[in-house]
């Protein structure tokens, strides 16, 4: 990826702190819209509460590539590694003062393609969060989309049996 003009990562910050502060106020910290609606919906501001916990994001770099975050699950017994998995769409977890942001994986359980191709061979109905975060350099990126605010802890979580 090459390097953000200051200007447009500012978007991107902006954008993902106010998403990560109003997840900040609906869900305790653990591991076709715009922003404003999707962040509103999240809120409930129109209509009372929704039970949405989670603004689904994409990002993007300057030259239009989308973004594929990967990461490793933990394994089934302490102290080993489970699957490498990836998404394309992530939960913001934590933005720092210096525009880091730590991004948890959202995935379909209905998904069984760990590691899509492309964004189009995800699944996307049922995104869930799967507890397995990494962290970014906010700077880096150009454009973000966000998907309609959902509820990523509905259901069990990544690997998870049963």
């Amino acid at each position: 990826m090459s390097n953000a003009t200051p200007e447009r990562s500012s978007v991107v910050v902006d954008i993902i702190r106010e998403i990560a502060n109003a997840q900040r106020d609906i869900h305790s910290e653990c591991c076709a819209t715009s922003a404003e609606q999707s962040i509103n919906d999240l809120l409930g501001n129109f209509g009372g509460s929704t039970g949405f916990d989670t603004v689904p994001i994409c990002l993007y770099n300057d030259l239009g590539g989308i973004f594929r975050g990967y990461g490793v699950a933990p394994g089934a017994t302490p102290g080993t590694l489970g699957p490498v998995a990836a998404s394309y769409y992530f939960r913001v977890k934590t933005v720092y003062d210096d525009n880091a942001a730590v991004l948890e994986l959202l995935r379909s359980p209905a998904d069984i393609t760990l590691i899509p191709a492309g964004v189009d061979d995800q699944i996307v109905t049922g995104l869930t969060a799967t507890g397995i975060c990494f962290t970014v350099d906010l700077n880096r990126f150009a454009h973000i989309t966000t998907l309609p605010a959902i509820s990523a802890f509905t259901s069990g979580r990544f690997g998870d049996e049963g």
